[in-house]
C-alpha cells in the first residue's frame, strides 16, 4: 500500500490496516488517523508514537503488557511469532527455553510487563544479553525502554504495510 493509498482509507479501513502495528492495541491507529495526511512512513510512525506517549499511563501499561514473552509458544499474534521465529526463538532447546522463561518470569515479575525487545535483525545472544543487563533497571527506566523498544516494532511493523522504494 502506498502512502497515499493509506492516507485515503476511512477510520475504519486505517484501523484494520494498521491496528495490529502496536500489539493487541488498535487504538493507537485509531487516534493517529486524525493527524492524516502523511507526507511519509517516518511521519506515520511518529503520529502513532505520540498518540501513545499522550495515552494514559494505564494505557501504556497496557501496552506493555500485551506483548508476548520471548520464547513463549502460545497467544502470539502473527507478527510476533514471525518476528520471534526470525530470530530464532522456535529453536531453542528444551534446557534453553526454561532459562528463558525464568528470565521472562524474573523480569516481569519486577516490572509488573514483560520484557520488549525489537528483535528484527538481532541475534540471540544480544537479546539475552539485554534481558539479563535490563533486569537491573529501575521500574521507570526500563518502562521507558520497553516503550522505546515498541516503538522499534512499529516501525518495522509500519515498514510492512507501506510498499516504499528500495534504499540505495
Amino acid at each position: 500500500m502506498t502512502i497515499d493509498a493509506l492516507n485515503s482509507l476511512t477510520r475504519t479501513e486505517f484501523v484494520a490496516a494498521l491496528g495490529w502495528v502496536f500489539e493487541r492495541s488498535p487504538w493507537v491507529a485509531d487516534r493517529a488517523w486524525k493527524r492524516r495526511p502523511f507526507a511519509t512512513m517516518e511521519a506515520l510512525h511518529t503520529a502513532m508514537r505520540d498518540e501513545v506517549d499522550r495515552a494514559t499511563p494505564e494505557e501504556q501499561l497496557a501496552l506493555l503488557r500485551a506483548h508476548p514473552d520471548l520464547g513463549t509458544r502460545v497467544r502470539l499474534t502473527a507478527a510476533s511469532q514471525k518476528e520471534q521465529v526470525g530470530a530464532g526463538f522456535d529453536q531453542l532447546s528444551h534446557d534453553e527455553l526454561e532459562h528463558l522463561q525464568h528470565l521472562n518470569s524474573r523480569y516481569r515479575e519486577k516490572f509488573g510487563f514483560p520484557f520488549i525487545y525489537a528483535v528484527k535483525g538481532s541475534p540471540q545472544s544480544d537479546i539475552l544479553f539485554a534481558l539479563t543487563l535490563r533486569s537491573d533497571s529501575t521500574r521507570e527506566e526500563e518502562f521507558h525502554e520497553a516503550l522505546y523498544q515498541v516503538y522499534r516494532i512499529a516501525y518495522f511493523r509500519v515498514g510492512q504495510v507501506l510498499d516504499l522504494p528500495p534504499r540505495s
